[in-house]
C-alpha cells in the first residue's frame, strides 16, 4: 500500500471500522440523543454509541469547505483555506517568564493585556488565542478575567473557550456590549470558540460536548480539537494514532452536522506520541509534526480546513530547541496543507509562555508566509527583458528592477542577525532573545490603537463591576 492516496482511502475505511464496531462512549445525553435520532446505536446502559458509515458519509459532505476567523476589525478577518496559512498564538498557559526575572511564575490578566497588545502589533499573527490563564482571577470571572483584556487590546479575532453554559452566557454578554448589541454581534462574532470535547481513547466528555453543541445552535463559530497521545490513549504507531484520532474527528464533526448542517469547523488537531521513558508528553516531538502532515491529508480528503498545535516545544527556555522543534514541525505541516498553526509563544509543553519566542516565532511565522506565497512563477517574474539588458558581467545592484522587487521578494526579518560580526560586535552582540526583548520594550511602550472607547468600558463596567483593570502597561523594569 505505496500510494499515498490509498493510505488516506485505508485510514478513512479503517475509522468507519473504529466507530461501527468499537464505537464512542459518550457521557453527554443530549449528545446521545442527536446521535439516536439521526440513525446511530446508542446503547441505553452503556452509553456507547456506535456509527453505521452511512451516517458518517452523509453527514460529513454537509461540512463547509471553509472557515472565517471574524477580528472587532473586519480588516483581519481571516477565511481558510484560502487566506492560509492563519497563525494562531498557543493557549492556556498556567505561567509565563518573568521578562524582569527571568523565573517562570503565574499569569495574571495584566499580562494577558500585555500579550494581546503584543499580538496586536506583531504582524504575522492572525488570531489571538488566549496565551496564559489569569492567577488573579476570581471563580467567578474565571474565563471573563482572560477574555476582556485580550479582546480590550486586540483588533484581531480572538479564540476562547468557557467552563459550562452559565459561562458561556456570560462571554456573549460581554461580546454583545463591546459590539453595541446582541444584534451587532451576531453579524460579527468576534469571538470564536473552541473545545476539546473527545477526550482520547474514544471517549465524549459531559461538559464541553455540551458547550460544542450550544455554539453550534447558536450558529456562534466554534470547532473542536482532537488529542491522541500515542502510548498512552492511542496505539503507539503513527498510523494506528492517526486512525483513532481521524475516527474522533468524524464523530465530533458529524455531531456539528446533525445539531445544525453546514457548520462551518476545523480539522483541528494536537496528535503526539509520548516519550515512554518517562511518559512525558512531547508536544514538540517530530512525531508531532508528522501527525500533523497526516492530519493535514485527510483534511483535504474531506474538504475540511485543517490545523492545530503544530510547532509546540518541550523547551524549557528559548533557547536552539525552541527554535529548531517549532521550525520544523511548522514548516512541514505547512507543505503538507495545513492551513492554521498553533504555534506562537509557549514552552515546555504549552505550560508558560514567553515574550521573546513570541516575536521570534512571528518571525518565524512571517518566513511560513513567505514560503506559503512561493515563486508566484510569471513570464514577468522571469525577467528575461531585464537579464538580456544587464547581459554577462553587470551588475543588478543599481537597476531600477532590483529596486522595484526587492521588498517584495524577499522577506526582512527584524530579528535574525544579518551583519557582519563587526557590526554585531559593535552593536552590543545581542543574540536573538535580548533583539527580541528590544523589540517587546519598544511594542509595548507604545500605546494601543485598540483599547476600548470610554463608552465601552462604561458599558461592560456597569454589568461586570469586578472586571480586572485589562489595561496594557509596560510596568517599570521591563
Amino acid at each position: 500500500m505505496d500510494s499515498p492516496s490509498e493510505q488516506i482511502e485505508r485510514t478513512h475505511e479503517a475509522s468507519l471500522e473504529i466507530l461501527e464496531s468499537v464505537g464512542l462512549l459518550v457521557h453527554n445525553e443530549k449528545a446521545r440523543s442527536y446521535f439516536a435520532k439521526h440513525g446511530c446505536l446508542v446503547d441505553a446502559e452503556t452509553s456507547v454509541v456506535q456509527f453505521p458509515p452511512s451516517v458518517i458519509e452523509d453527514f460529513r459532505k454537509a461540512i463547509p469547505p471553509s472557515f472565517t476567523f471574524r477580528g472587532r476589525d473586519p480588516i483581519y478577518d481571516r477565511t481558510i483555506p484560502e487566506q492560509g496559512p492563519v497563525i494562531v498564538t498557543g493557549s492556556s498557559a498556567p505561567d509565563l517568564i518573568d521578562p524582569v526575572t527571568g523565573k517562570e511564575r503565574r499569569s495574571t490578566s495584566a499580562d494577558i493585556a500585555r500579550i494581546a497588545h503584543l499580538i496586536n502589533e506583531l504582524p504575522g499573527y492572525d488570531v489571538f488565542s488566549i496565551s496564559t490563564l489569569a492567577d488573579d482571577a476570581s471563580e467567578d470571572y474565571f474565563t471573563l478575567a482572560r477574555l476582556y483584556p485580550a479582546l480590550k487590546n486586540c483588533l484581531k479575532p480572538v479564540r476562547s473557550t468557557a467552563t459550562d453554559i452559565d459561562d458561556a452566557e456570560k462571554v456573549l454578554r460581554l461580546g454583545y456590549l463591546i459590539a453595541g448589541g446582541e444584534a451587532a454581534y451576531r453579524e460579527r462574532p468576534f469571538i470564536t470558540h473552541h473545545f476539546c470535547p473527545v477526550v482520547s481513547p474514544l471517549a465524549m466528555d459531559y461538559d464541553s460536548t455540551e458547550l460544542l453543541i450550544f455554539f453550534v445552535e447558536q450558529g456562534l463559530p466554534v470547532y473542536p480539537s482532537i488529542v491522541p497521545n500515542a502510548g498512552l490513549t492511542s496505539p503507539m504507531t503513527l498510523a494506528g494514532t492517526l486512525a483513532l484520532g481521524n475516527a474522533e474527528f468524524l464523530a465530533a464533526a458529524v455531531l456539528m452536522q446533525m445539531v445544525k448542517p453546514e457548520t462551518p469547523l476545523i480539522y483541528s488537531t494536537l496528535p503526539t506520541v509520548a516519550d515512554m521513558r518517562t511518559g512525558a508528553y512531547v508536544s514538540g516531538g517530530i512525531e508531532c509534526g508528522m501527525l500533523h502532515m497526516a492530519c493535514a491529508q485527510m483534511a483535504q480528503f474531506y474538504n475540511v480546513p485543517s490545523g492545530g498545535y503544530i510547532g509546540l516545544t518541550n523547551a524549557k527556555i528559548n533557547d536552539a530547541q525552541s527554535g529548531f522543534e517549532t521550525g520544523m514541525s511548522t514548516l512541514a505541516g505547512l507543505l503538507a496543507g495545513a492551513d492554521m498553526l498553533n504555534m506562537g509563544g509557549l514552552l515546555d509543553a504549552l505550560k508558560a509562555f514567553d515574550f521573546a519566542k513570541a516575536i521570534i516565532d512571528d518571525e518565524i511565522a512571517q518566513m511560513l508566509k513567505r514560503v506559503k506565497r512561493g515563486f508566484e512563477f510569471s513570464e514577468e517574474n522571469l525577467a528575461l527583458d531585464v537579464i538580456g539588458e544587464i547581459g554577462p558581467g553587470g551588475t543588478y545592484m543599481m537597476h531600477d528592477h532590483t529596486v522595484e522587487w526587492m521588498r517584495r521578494t524577499a522577506l526582512l526579518p527584524k530579528i535574525a542577525e544579518r551583519d557582519t560580526r563587526a557590526l554585531w560586535e559593535q552593536d552590543g552582540s545581542l543574540d536573538a532573545q535580548a533583539r527580541a526583548m528590544d523589540e517587546l520594550r519598544q511594542i509595548l511602550g507604545r500605546q494601543n490603537q485598540a483599547a476600548f472607547s470610554p463608552e465601552i468600558e462604561a458599558r461592560i463596567r456597569a454589568e461586570f463591576p469586578e472586571m480586572p483593570p485589562g489595561d496594557s502597561k509596560l510596568p517599570e523594569g521591563w
